[in-house]
């Protein structure tokens, strides 16, 4: 009985151990291909160090209430561009210029961004917008680029370090600073749409925004 048994089964045991051998060959996967990084939606820093072709003909005034009236020049601080490349130091940032210091899980940046976009459009060739994003992941910032259609340079500043030297914690902060460099405003007042951009630019850097 037991011979006729073993006789039944050893059939079965060599089917079953070919079977698993055959699949363990057919499920092992192919090497896949590292993910590809999504481009950049935001432009390289390369002609930040380049003045603007067309600088402003009116003096700035510096009217108003800011700490930075009588203007102060940028922190002396390197930082990376988030598309590579050399690292830019802040003071070589031509102006004038408007820096915007960003993230992307702040509500008032998220919703002040397009506005900061029109106005590197509407003023190509006599200011330069540029971001610092600050405390994000790249991901975030990747995304917040792709979904606001902000396509100017941005620096990455993941200590805050531009914010310590300020002595500011506010987000979103900008800077409006002149062509010699010095910071003629720094404003903390929330989201801020074309029309108070625009005001602000003329009244500090003494530029009129195109409509």
């Amino acid at each position: 009985m037991n011979r006729r048994l073993t006789l039944l089964v050893l059939p079965l045991l060599l089917l079953v151990v070919a079977g698993c051998t055959a699949g363990k060959a057919d499920d092992d996967p192919a090497p896949r291909p590292a993910a590809a990084e999504r481009p950049s939606p935001f432009r390289d820093c390369s002609k930040l160090g380049t003045a603007p072709t067309s600088t402003a003909t009116t003096a700035p005034t510096t009217t108003g209430t800011t700490a930075a009236a009588g203007g102060q020049a940028l922190p002396e601080l390197t930082l990376s561009c988030f598309t590579g490349g050399a690292p830019v130091a802040l003071r070589d940032v031509a102006g004038p210029a408007v820096i915007n210091v960003w993230a992307s899980w702040c509500g008032p940046c998220r919703k002040e961004l397009p506005a900061f976009q029109r106005l590197s459009e509407r003023t190509a060739g006599q200011l330069q917008v540029v971001g610092v994003n600050t405390r994000d992941s790249r991901g975030g910032a990747q995304s917040i680029g792709e979904d606001f259609g902000v396509r100017f340079p941005i620096l990455v500043d993941q200590g805050d370090a531009l914010q310590r030297e300020l002595k500011r914690n506010a987000f979103p902060l900008t800077l409006f600073v002149d062509a010699q460099g010095q910071i003629r405003h720094i404003d903390a007042t929330g989201a801020l749409d074309d029309a108070q951009l625009a005001k602000l630019v003329r009244q500090h850097l003494g530029l009129a925004v195109p409509a």
